[in-house]
């Protein structure tokens, strides 16, 4: 399982929420992170988390595969906010 989502899971994060939050990151990942805020995690666990992505951010891309999730919408978005 993908340690982001296995995180989300460990703090009692439901399936349905790890998914919404992946369907918002695929369009906006702006309003992912406004979204993540108000899951409710404990602030070192928010920290670990976003440690871990800006280490390896291939483990967003995991995480979306995982979930059955369309990459390349992130990589649009991504490709939005630089613009």
């Amino acid at each position: 399982m993908n340690p982001i989502i296995a995180m989300l899971k460990e703090n009692n994060i439901q399936d349905a929420q790890i998914r919404e939050l992946f369907e918002i990151m695929t369009q906006n990942p702006m309003a992912a992170m406004a979204t993540i805020s108000q899951l409710g995690l404990p602030q070192d666990q928010l920290q670990m988390l976003m440690a871990q992505v800006m280490q390896n951010p291939a483990l967003l891309k995991e995480a979306v595969n995982e979930l059955g999730l369309d990459f390349s919408k992130v990589e649009a978005a991504k490709d939005q906010l630089q613009k």
